[in-house]
């Protein structure tokens, strides 16, 4: 009777928990049995093992009574990422490499049935996890994601490309260890969007300053063809660059969902989900429960282009993270909390045929078509939204005439500063400002004062609404490098909490 444990980990929402591998060889009737709550990618493994130990030279012990548990019981498992510590486990176990090797490793990896391995998903997650368990362990993982690993500073990563190296490496003695990945963070990338290239349209660039500055979220508003999309996609290139925290934060996320790349390193996330995006796609789901877009827009920017097409469950599931900057999924077997801490910006057109406001082509919607279409959007929802912007139609010749704006890099320069003096003065963004922290962190003038509490009760806002208005005029001062929000800045702010044109509500 052998028994043999080896170290791997399983992805648990974002996090990578610790998994022990245990594989026992008894005599008696052959078999394989695999244990421990496993789905069925995990369960196929044993084919993919069997097949590669013997295309590889190696023994599998077919007359062997074989179970395989993978502890704790009641996590579940997923994917093929245990093929390779099974495979070690069953090697060790027959004693073809040194059981004693594996005590101080952790691996993961998709067996070839030639025996090739392949790389798996949450490589980053893993290492990430490894380093905070302060274990003093090596990580040992296929060629092609060990890479990935090696961001996280601090820990002995070593990558494989067959099965074979790793049976060389841990045989009694061995003199050809695997090598040992090690790797600087990547440049930054760079996109080719700039804010210049959009001709006119000061006050939608104005808004998405303040928007940039203050991390709140907007929604643009006008016609077809006016530059909302545009605007959007340049928001990510007006924003700070990400702290390292963050940058292995976001990268660990795309990891999990198999979606990084080294380009993408340090760049802020921008998810642009289609309409047509469910509920469960928008903020997670599944059994194990697995992160939506507005976990993988973490430090990022999530876009909702034709923002009423959306179906209303996905939309009104955004309520909660727009608040709390964190989802929770329940499920009847597991539950789950993922962060959500994203920028939104949205866009839409005004009436079903987008023309109402257009000064060059007339709407063909009746009052009630528009009422009805802008209602696809819930008041609550639409409370939650920072600044709503409309986007005008400006004719070929005010286009043609109009001089270059701006660079994204000299808005940015500003954006970063306000950013730097709100964080000086409370520690984070103004949109992460909570209500009960407002009034300690705001220094206004009695005329801005009087006229926000005059246009509060003109304008019938909520206390929502009222905490929002407070939180742009912070930013518009802090734009403008003021201590004091002003009557000026308050009247700025004032001007981009409005209705959606043509509503009266």
């Amino acid at each position: 009777m052998s028994l043999s444990i080896i170290h791997s980990r399983a992805l648990d929402g974002l996090s990578a928990a610790a998994v022990e591998v245990e594989v026992h060889l008894a005599n008696g009737l052959p078999s394989f049995t695999l244990v421990g709550l496993a789905d069925l990618e995990v369960k196929e493994s044993r084919e993919r093992v069997r097949a590669a130990l013997q295309s590889s030279g190696l023994e599998f012990p077919a007359n062997k009574r074989i179970t395989v548990n993978l502890s704790p019981a009641d996590l579940p498992k997923e994917g093929a990422r245990f093929d390779l510590p099974i495979a070690l486990g069953l090697l060790a176990a027959s004693g073809q490499i040194d059981a004693e090797m594996l005590a101080n490793i952790e691996c993961a990896g998709e067996l070839g049935l030639s025996g090739e391995l392949r790389p798996i998903k949450g490589a980053l997650a893993m290492a990430l996890a490894l380093r905070a368990a302060k274990l003093d362990r090596a990580l040992i993982l296929p060629r092609g994601c060990a890479d990935e690993a090696a961001l996280v500073q601090g820990l002995v990563v070593r990558e494989a490309a067959h099965l074979l190296d790793l049976v060389n490496a841990l045989q009694p003695g061995s003199e050809t260890p695997l090598p040992r990945v090690q790797r600087d963070p990547p440049p930054r990338g760079e996109t080719p969007l700039d804010l210049r290239d959009i001709k006119g349209q000061s006050g939608p660039k104005r808004a998405l300053e303040i928007a940039a500055a203050g991390g709140l979220s907007i929604l643009l508003v006008g016609p077809p063809g006016t530059g909302k999309s545009m605007l959007a996609q340049r928001l990510p290139t007006l924003l700070p660059p990400l702290s390292e925290s963050e940058a292995l934060e976001s990268a660990a996320l795309l990891s999990a969902n198999g979606q990084f790349r080294p380009s993408l390193w340090a760049q802020r996330a921008f998810r642009a989900p289609h309409h047509s995006a469910s509920a469960a796609a928008m903020i997670g789901g599944g059994s194990p429960p697995r992160p939506g877009e507005i976990t993988l827009a973490q430090h990022g920017v999530l876009f909702l282009d034709e923002l009423p097409e959306f179906q209303r469950m996905s939309l009104e599931a955004l309520r909660e993270p727009l608040e709390t900057g964190r989802v929770h999924i329940s499920r009847s077997a597991h539950q789950a909390e993922f962060p959500a801490r994203f920028q939104l910006i949205a866009a839409m057109n005004p009436c079903p045929c987008g023309h109402l406001g257009n000064p060059t082509k007339a709407c063909r919607c009746s009052p009630d078509q528009v009422t009805r279409y802008q209602n696809r959007l819930s008041g609550p929802l639409l409370d939650r939204i920072d600044l709503t912007v409309e986007v005008p139609v400006l004719s070929p010749a005010i286009l043609s005439a109009a001089a270059d704006g701006e660079t994204s890099a000299t808005v940015a320069a500003r954006v970063a500063a306000a950013r730097d003096r709100a964080v000086r003065r409370q520690g984070c963004s103004n949109a992460m400002l909570a209500a009960g922290q407002l009034d300690g962190h705001l220094s206004m003038s009695p005329e801005g004062e009087a006229m926000l509490h005059r246009a509060a009760a003109r304008l019938a806002w909520s206390a929502r609404s009222f905490h929002r208005v407070l939180r742009i005029a912070r930013t518009v001062a802090d734009l403008a490098g003021s201590d004091v929000i002003t009557a000026l800045h308050v009247s700025e702010a004032i001007q981009w909490r409005r209705a959606l044109p043509g509503r009266n509500d």
